[in-house]
This record gives structure tokens, C-alpha cells and sequence, in this order.
């Protein structure tokens, strides 16, 4: 899609990452409201996509809740340059495929022209949001999906970034290490059977040269990956017969809820008892693993956040266990840990210097994108204090 016809539009999104970025502190950070009295008052649109329905819901199961404490943080706007800006935050449904993912952005952008989007969750919404914005010229914030499979799932080059999208999560290094530290507590055979689907994940994290492979391998473990799958299967037989006849005593991956509940099942049907389970994505929700009833005791997953993590939000000043005790108070429903990853992405930061003004149109790219980085960041997950980028710098 070729980037909308419109020179006003195409400075003001360039200029948002200015107002956003005053501080140099732009893409994913906390945006703070003011109750400051301002000459003017103008608006910014925020589009935010996950998914809300389908396969992959459960990790935007959160957004309701956290998109309504971002509002009310937000109600009176923010103050830049002595001009108020009302937040419009503008919710999508990926509906967990790719080209709704792909038409919601397209349609926040050239109809509800939003000024900045951010999109969550695995790369089925994350890529395809993003896409749209590099082709619209419109500034984007992605998350909760491994910069592999952002990165190199959008053809990325390491000697080439994009120029309007920006991405902040970890990567296939940093997972594979929990991996391997949690398999050191089980004496096994270190034989490992990987389950890698046909997906941006699967294809990115199952890569000979950039995923987990390497690291498995340089561990001294044998890696027995029989090669991609389709996902939302419903036979999982030629690779449970591969991992039964190598002696398989580990299995890892990176599978959605429904295809690991698939495999688990069909695995107990035939006989097969791997000592360790350590799988991406299905076992991260409250609900999955209880789905799986007993059989799923001794299963394992990385944490990316949790209650215990010592840090607070730069938004509402909560703490990470304050955060969870009113999700769980609000709905019901328990803590998951991808959902509270949304919140940085989603809250772009305004903290913005008095004698700040929003740029001249015209004023060169190359110095608005720049803003576009995080030097320095308070989040409930972690403090940052780092350039984002994935893996390549924008220029």
C-alpha cells in the first residue's frame, strides 16, 4: 500500500514522535497526563491493534482492563509547549490472522488517521501492523513477539532497519538460556525433540544459524527437530514417533495453546513420557495449563513478568503486585504475564519540557525518527536505559 497522500498528515505523524519524544524518550514508554491549564488544545490519536478473538486471545486478555487505566490516567490530557493534547486511544481486533491484522492497521491509519499505532502479540498482528506503517510512514511500537521473528519474519537485514517501526521485546537468545538453566536441575539423556510450526515464531526460533539450535547444540544436547509444521493441526503422530524412536527426554518449541494441547494428548495416547516439557506460548496462560488437567504438572515455561518483579509503572505508580491484585480484584480472572507487557508499548511518553514546540513542517525526517528511541525508561517490567532497536539501529 503506498503511504497516504496528505503533506499535512505526513508531517504531523513525523512531529508526534517529537511531542511524544520531547525528552528524547520516545516509542515504548509511559505517557503522563497533566492537569496544567494550556492555551489550546488539540488531539492525539493512538491506534492499538492485538488479538482480541481467535486462537492467540489469551494474550490480549488483559487489554480491556489495561487500556481503561491508561484512559483515566489520560482524561485531561497531556501539556507540550503550553498546548493541551487530548490521548484518543482507537482498539482493534487482529482477530489472531495476519491480513485482518493487516486491514485493522491500514483502516486506523488512512481512515481513523491515527497518529501513532502500537500492536501486541505474537507476530501474526505485530508484522502485519507493522508493515502498514512502514509503508504509510507512520510512526509504530510493537511488542510480545521475540525480535527474531519481528525482525527477520518482516525480511528484515542487520545492515538495514526500518524507518517508521520500532520493536521491544526480548529475543530466541534469551529464552533458550531459561531453557538450558532449567534443564541443568534434570539429569536426562540430553536428547531434546523441538516442535518449530510453519509461522513467523516457528520458522524464526527453529532457524539453524539465528535460533535455538546453536545455543542447544553448544550445550552439548542433541536436538531432534523434525522439520515444520502447519499450525492448528490435528496429528502430531510422525513427531512423537521420531522423539519415542531418538529417545527423546526433553521437548521444547514455541506452539500455541491449541497445538500443544493437541500434541500432549496424542503424546499420552501413545506412550510418550518426556522427563521435560519446556515450551514457548502454550503454557503461559492460567487457563491453558488448566485445560490440561493433571498431565500438566511438571510442564515449564520461561516468566518474562510476574507480582515479584521490584519495579513500578511511570504511568500509574503502581507496583507490579498492584497492578496484578487489581486486575484480579477488577475481573475475576488471575494474572497473566504476557498482557502486562502491553503497557509500555501502549502509553507512549509525553513529559515534555515547557519552551518545547511541535516542529515546522518540513523539518528533516532523519531528525524526527532519531527521537525514536528509549534512552531512559520506567516500566513494571524493568527499568531501560538503552537504544531500542532490532537488531539493526535506525539511521
Amino acid at each position: 500500500m503506498r503511504p497516504a497522500d496528505s503533506s499535512n498528515k505526513s508531517w504531523r505523524r513525523r512531529d508526534v514522535i517529537k511531542l511524544l519524544g520531547a525528552t528524547a524518550i520516545t516509542g515504548p514508554a509511559l505517557l503522563r497526563g497533566s492537569t496544567a491549564n494550556a492555551a489550546t488544545s488539540r488531539v492525539i490519536k493512538i491506534g492499538h491493534v492485538s488479538p482480541q478473538s481467535g486462537a492467540l486471545a489469551p494474550f490480549a486478555e488483559a487489554d480491556s482492563f489495561i487500556l481503561s487505566q491508561i484512559r483515566a490516567a489520560l482524561a485531561k490530557g497531556i501539556i507540550n509547549g503550553g498546548v493541551t493534547y487530548e490521548v484518543q486511544i482507537i482498539s482493534k481486533d487482529s482477530q489472531s490472522n495476519t491480513n485482518r491484522a493487516s486491514e485493522v492497521a491500514a483502516d486506523l491509519i488512512l481512515k481513523d488517521k491515527v497518529d501513532l499505532l502500537v500492536a501486541s502479540s505474537t507476530p501474526e498482528t505485530t508484522n502485519p501492523v507493522a508493515d502498514q506503517a512502514e509503508a504509510n510512514e507512520t510512526p509504530c511500537i510493537t511488542d510480545n513477539a521475540p525480535w527474531q521473528s519481528y525482525f527477520f519474519g518482516r525480511h528484515g537485514t542487520p545492515d538495514k532497519g526500518f524507518t517508521w517501526t520500532y520493536h521491544f521485546f526480548w529475543g530466541a537468545e534469551d529464552l533458550v538460556a531459561s531453557f538450558l538453566a532449567l534443564w541443568k536441575s534434570v539429569e536426562t539423556n540430553k536428547v531434546v525433540g523441538a516442535l518449530f510450526p510453519n509461522d513467523e515464531d516457528g520458522n524464526a526460533l527453529g532457524d539453524a544459524k539465528l535460533g535455538f539450535p546453536p545455543a542447544i547444540q553448544e550445550a552439548c544436547y542433541k536436538l531432534i527437530d523434525t522439520g515444520r509444521f502447519q499450525p492448528f493441526g490435528d496429528d502430531y503422530g510422525s513427531q512423537i514417533s521420531a522423539f519415542k524412536n531418538a529417545g527423546v527426554e526433553i521437548v521444547t518449541g514455541v506452539v500455541t495453546p491449541p497445538d500443544f494441547a493437541t500434541f500432549w494428548n496424542q503424546a499420552a495416547q501413545q506412550g510418550f513420557k518426556p522427563k521435560v516439557v519446556t515450551v514457548g506460548k502454550a503454557l503461559l496462560f492460567p487457563a491453558s495449563v488448566a485445560a490440561l488437567g493433571n498431565r500438566a504438572d511438571g510442564l515449564s515455561s520461561e516468566i518474562w513478568w510476574s507480582p515479584s518483579h521490584p519495579f513500578k509503572s511511570g504511568l500509574t505508580g503502581q507496583s507490579a503486585k498492584e497492578l496484578c491484585d487489581t486486575y484480579e480484584h477488577s475481573t475475576g480472572r488471575a494474572w497473566t504475564q504476557p498482557t502486562f507487557w502491553r503497557s509500555p508499548p501502549c502509553n507512549p511518553r509525553a513529559e515534555a519540557s515547557p519552551e518545547m514546540r511541535l516542529p515546522e513542517a518540513g523539518r528533516q525526517r532523519k531528525q524526527l525518527r532519531s527521537l525514536c528511541r528509549i534512552e531512559k525508561l520506567a516500566t513494571r517490567i524493568r527499568p531501560w536505559s538503552k537504544t531500542l532497536s532490532c537488531p539493526a539501529t535506525h539511521p
